[in-house]
Order: C-alpha cells, then structure tokens, then sequence
C-alpha cells in the first residue's frame, strides 16, 4: 500500500516565551478505500500504539453528545482501532445533526509531550479530520478547564497549537487519515482540548469516526502497529485481505493466528473460484470480527463477519473452525450486493442460501467430518429445503446425481438476479419437488428403510 500524503498549513499561537524554529509542524497522510488498511500504516505519520501518554490519560466530554452506536470516549486512547472501514463501536463520533463538540485530555500532570496523532476511518465523508487543538499546563491566568462554545479557548489561559482540515479540495472523502501535530509550545502541557467540528454537510451523519488519538512523550519509540496489536491479524491471499480481529476476545487470538489465519490463506481464493459468476469480483477487505457481546454464532453483512467469542471459545476442539468458513462462504457469495446493482432482481429462498454455504463447508472444506450426513432418526425432518446442512445434503446428492455444476450454476443465477424455481429443472432436468422426493427416496434406500418402495433417481 502506497497512501497519498500532504503536508498541511499549521495555525500557530506560540506562548511568548517560545521560540520560532521549535519544530512546529504538522503532517497528514490519507489512504484511499481502496489503499486503507488495518494498522494505520502511513508513509510519515507514526502508527498508532498501545502504550502512550494518552492511554491512562483522563478524557472528557467537555461540549457536544456522543452518538449512542459509538464507542464512546474510551475508543480514542483504549489501544483497539477498527479492523474494517465502518466499525461505530471501534470509534468515538459524535450524535446526528450535531456540529462536533469539544473533548478535554488530562495528562494527569505536566508532561513534556512531542506530538499529538489522531487517526480516523470511514469510507464517507465522515473520514476527514476537522478540529482545533489547544493546550495548556493549568495554570495560565484566567484558566478555564472546560471552555464551551462560543468561547474562544485562547481567551480562557488555552493555546493554540493547530488548526486541522483534512477534507480533500475535490474528490470523494472516503478513507482513512492519520494527522501528526508537533508540539509547539514551550514548557511541560497537563491538558490538551480538542475543539472539533462536522467533516460532512450533506446530510445529518456528517461528524467523523475518531478510531484513536495518541499523545507522544520526547521519547516514545517508534512502535509498529501489527506488533503494538497482535490482536489484529492480517491476512493476505489471492490479492485479499482478510483481518481476523481479537481484540475484544483474547482468549481467541493464538487460535485465530494459528488456525483461521492458514485456513483463510488456502480457502478464500478457493471459495472465489468455487462461486464465480461473468463479471464478478469477490470483495478485496474483510474483517471477521469476534464480539463478546454477540449472541448466537456468527452473522455475515457484506464483507464483515461478526462472530459471537463466547460461542467459540466454547467450540474450538469442534465446529469453530468450520463455523468461520461457512460465513467466509457467505461474503463470497455476495448476493445481497447483486441485488442492489440489478433492478428487478429475485430474492433467492434463504434456504438455499444456507445450504449453498454448508454445501461448501461439509462436502469441500471439511468431508471427512460428514457433518450434513442424514440418519433414520433425522429422516422425517430432511426436506429440500430444510437449510444448512439438510439442504447441503440434498445440495450434495443433486449434484451426484445430475448435475455436478449445479451449485456454480444455480449461485450464478441468484448473483446475477436471474434466480427462479424453473432454474432446477434447466440444470437437471427435473423439477424442484420431484428432485426433493427422488432425494427422500433415496435416502431411505442408504438407510435401509422401505426399500421396496424406494426407486433409483
């Protein structure tokens, strides 16, 4: 990745007793969509870190309201940053409607720090980086520790140390930013105030998504961000990437490392191949993302995949790793997204769409598990159209039996939104119900049970 990067103007208000020539600077970088990834790894600015001094530092709402789907203040100097491009719960942004607000960062004491970085993420104009940056050691005359709107800091003991635009002249505002101010002030700072605006106007969901802001001591060194977040494991094949996200879970991460990582490596690409359809690309960046707060397994929406870590962590000598896969089926699938560029378009029976991503799982990535098998017991409920792993069962036998394309074929009509019952007797020349009946027939025939009724296919 090669992001773009600017150098930006600096507004400058140097306390009397600082000199010029004292380093003031500073630098922005952005990464496009489609150059953003995991990390913030920029050109210039440092990335972000674990251990700095804002990480113990107090943080508070001094003006403005929080959106309730935000992270909240937490998110800005908790050392977890987003693993995708539109992660709320990973950022701080501030409610609907709103014009920013301010946010008071108390050092604790004194400190001589070097630079502030903040990072931002979001494939829309809520990307940019809007803000002034004031501070102040406390005890200036006539100190104000929470200043609000419409007073001017610099009129309550406040100096200013930058004046941050990053919206780009033309061009969409998606992507990610990181902005690198050096301190310009002389003597030791406690407080630093952010006095931050909406980077969007055309609509009510302007305020942008901070992921992180880092307060730098003369001598912080350098920390990567893959190695200051083992947790955020990034892994690329066949020209994606794909970020497996612990950070809320950590109990997850060697697994992840160790396990998901190498299958998503051999099996993604695969998956791609498995599912082609004219035209079609595979999304290049997903994150799978395991959530403590999440109930149930796991959940696909586009290119994120949200798994439920208790769920897991309670699964890992069993089904986990096949789980991860099924929903790895479901972002190569994709066709939510075909159906939103072809008007008109059929929605596939979710049934089908389940069973295609199971089919996958237990008769390619996974067989000798023979975890869609059917016994006698579960006879009376295997309908075509049961989903998961009954419909991959039937899935499987269609395929044998008449048409061994017949999931490539049949998940290239619903991509393309061209899906319909009568797709079933095109591929095999019988219709769906007389194909579910055939399936029950035989099956029974495999378990021994009414052979005499049972007919051949």
């Amino acid at each position: 990745m090669h992001p773009s990067w600017i150098v930006m103007p600096l507004c400058l208000a140097l306390s009397a007793g600082a000199a010029a020539g004292s380093g003031a600077g500073m630098i922005a970088e952005r990464a496009s969509n489609d150059e953003a990834a995991p990390g913030f790894r920029f050109n210039t600015v440092p990335a972000p870190r674990v251990r700095d001094l804002a990480a113990g530092a107090a943080f508070k709402l001094v003006q403005g309201e929080a959106d309730a789907n935000s992270g909240g203040l937490t998110a800005l100097h908790d050392g977890r940053w987003p693993g995708s491009e539109d992660e709320p719960a990973r950022n701080f942004f501030f409610a609907p409607g709103t014009d920013g607000g301010r946010i008071l960062v108390d050092l604790g004491e004194p400190s001589e720090w070097d630079r502030v970085v903040s990072y931002s993420w979001h494939p829309g104009a809520r990307g940019p980086q809007v803000y002034r940056l004031f501070a102040a050691r406390g005890d200036e005359p006539g100190f104000a520790a929470e200043p609000k709107r419409p007073l001017d800091p610099e009129q309550a003991g406040w100096r200013l140390v930058a004046d941050v635009d990053t919206r780009p002249a033309k061009g969409e505002p998606g992507g990610q930013y990181g902005v690198c101010v050096s301190n310009v002030v002389s003597g030791p700072c406690r407080y630093l105030l952010f006095d931050i605006r909406r980077a969007g106007a055309r609509d009510a969901f302007g305020n942008t998504f901070y992921s992180e802001i880092d307060v730098l001591g003369r001598n912080s060194p350098e920390e990567p961000a893959d190695t200051a977040n083992p947790a955020l494991e990034i892994v690329h094949t066949g020209g994606c990437e794909v970020v497996l996200d612990t950070q809320e879970a950590p109990g997850l991460t060697a697994w992840a490392r160790t396990k998901v990582a190498p299958m998503v490596r051999e099996w993604y690409p695969k998956l791609i191949a498995m599912l082609p359809s004219e035209g079609f690309e595979a999304p290049g960046r997903v994150s799978v993302v395991f959530d403590p707060q999440m109930r149930g397994v796991a959940a696909t929406q586009g290119s994120r995949v949200r798994c439920s870590a208790d769920w897991f962590e309670a699964n890992l000598e069993g089904e986990a790793l096949g789980a991860v896969f099924h929903e790895l089926a479901h972002v190569a699938q994709q066709y939510r997204r075909a159906r939103s560029l072809t008007p008109g378009a059929t929605r596939p029976p979710g049934w089908l769409v389940e069973g295609i991503a199971d089919y996958l799982r237990w008769y390619r990535f996974e067989p000798s598990r023979r975890g869609a098998e059917i016994t006698a017991q579960g006879l009376p409920r295997a309908r075509y159209d049961g989903s998961y792993r009954i419909s991959a069962n039937f899935l499987n036998w269609a395929s044998e039996s008449y048409c061994p394309d017949l999931v490539a074929r049949l998940n290239a009509a619903i991509r393309e939104g061209r899906y319909r019952e009568e797709s079933w007797r095109e591929a095999t020349g019988h219709s769906l119900p007389e194909l579910g009946d055939q399936w029950r027939l035989a099956l029974k025939h495999k378990l021994g049970i009414d052979t005499e009724s049972a007919v051949a296919p």
